[in-house]
């Protein structure tokens, strides 16, 4: 990550283009990512200005209007690959590929992996960008590298992967939970992709500020910490009339994450306030920032909507990211508190220029997205130390999802086991 990974694509594609070896290019990027930023890229360098790029996005007669516009690279999102393969494929019109964020086609099973397969060989180049190739473990980086080689290396299918590099781990009957690498298995899959990829640490090659992580423990009052254990124990709560109940364990996390949030959604979708401990907290934040841009990431809906509340009686300027605009408004220090969900601005996007203050105000279990949203702010370009506040509310999931971020293992299976511990040792535990 923050490594200009794509001005350094569009020199290459501007070089192919020059040389006569491609004619059109296809972008494939994260809705917002294909939005701005390869055309803002674009812009701003001189050298490369000459570039048409036409996006392929919208409504489908949008995007119909798109693919019959003149240009050298179209940019489109993952969710419309299947569409524009459905839609082009008896006359595919694209020589190069792009898939910017390569990690979203780590799923083999997925839609949109098995529609690019389809048309991998009508591409002349293909390249993949990613700062997280492998956010869970090297399972996933089969179907990645499939793409850009058709099997060459890692076999032509994943169960031989698997069969091949991994022993089954954790397992109920046929499920397997986990894989784990056999002896040698890691510096063997190195081996044999090191000719098509390219490692680079941004820490290596830029002079990029220091990261400082902030901890804050939250704690909960007795009511909602009693409210927590029974759901966390009895799977079943009634709150005001309302039932709140966990089918399973990864429902039950989901609920309990959003517990140690303040709120909780009922089985009518209605919302339950448990506390406002982390809005106590974030407030205090906000007032201590002294006027300087934050950047809050939150979960769910109703995370949002308390946050606001919370900004609108404290008379606070925010607004989410929607487009171009309200991005440069952010990167020009005109909005005092931007409110983001990770999945939605987790990859691509430059906000290194209007802030260097983040929250993270409910926690992701995802490393691939709580890795992607802290490179928004901490990146290439930002003048000042990054500092991310951890709103962590004590004796909860929270703490579990902070200990497997920070080493780096996180993933469901792994906060399930840490739930049924945490039921072992009580909530203080």
């Amino acid at each position: 990550m923050n490594i200009s990974k794509t001005v350094s694509t569009l020199t290459a594609i501007d070089n192919f283009i020059w040389l006569g070896e491609i004619k059109k290019v296809l972008v494939i990027a994260p809705l917002r990512v294909a939005e701005d930023t390869w055309s803002t890229e674009v812009e701003k360098w001189d050298h490369l200005k000459h570039l048409r790029i036409s996006k392929v996005l919208g409504t489908p007669k949008q995007r119909e209007r798109a693919m019959s516009t003149e240009a050298d690279i179209y940019v489109t999102n993952r969710e419309n690959v299947e569409w524009l393969v459905k839609q082009y494929f008896g006359a595919w019109p694209f020589d190069m590929c792009v898939i910017d964020e390569l990690s979203s086609f780590k799923s083999s099973k997925a839609i949109r992996f098995r529609a690019l397969k389809k048309v991998r060989p009508y591409f002349k180049r293909i390249v993949g960008l990613t700062g997280t190739p492998a956010p869970n473990s090297l399972i996933d980086l089969w179907p990645q590298i499939y793409l850009l080689d058709g099997g060459q290396r890692l076999g032509k299918t994943i169960t031989g992967y698997r069969e091949r590099y991994f022993s089954p781990g954790r397992r109920n009957g046929y499920v397997v939970y986990n894989w784990e690498l056999k002896d040698g298995a890691e510096k063997a899959i190195h081996e044999k992709i090191g000719d098509i990829c390219i490692s680079m640490m941004a820490k290596d090659y830029l002079d990029v500020p220091e990261r400082i992580d902030n901890r804050i423990e939250v704690p909960l009052s007795d009511s909602a910490k009693a409210e927590y254990k029974r759901l966390e124990k009895d799977l079943i709560l009634e709150l005001n009339g309302e039932d709140i109940t966990a089918a399973n364990a990864a429902v039950l996390t989901n609920k309990l994450l959003q517990m140690a949030n303040g709120a909780i959604y009922t089985e009518s979708k209605q919302v339950i306030n448990i506390h406002d401990e982390k809005i106590n907290k974030l407030e205090e934040i906000v007032d201590i920032s002294n006027g300087k841009p934050v950047l809050v990431f939150y979960n769910f809906k109703h995370d949002f909507d308390r946050i606001s509340k919370l900004l609108d009686k404290l008379k606070v300027k925010y607004q989410t990211l929607d487009n171009s605009e309200d991005i440069k408004a952010w990167n020009n220090g005109e909005i005092e508190v931007a409110l983001l969900h990770p999945a939605s601005a987790g990859h691509g996007l430059n906000l290194q220029y209007g802030g260097n203050i983040i929250v993270w105000f409910g926690l992701t279990w995802s490393l691939e997205l709580y890795q992607q949203a802290n490179a928004r702010l901490h990146r290439q370009g930002q003048k000042e130390n990054v500092i991310i506040h951890h709103l962590v509310a004590k004796g909860t999931v929270d703490e579990d999802v902070m200990n497997a971020l920070a080493n780096k293992e996180v993933n469901q299976n792994m906060l399930l086991e840490a739930v049924k511990a945490r039921l072992k040792g009580g909530i203080d535990g």
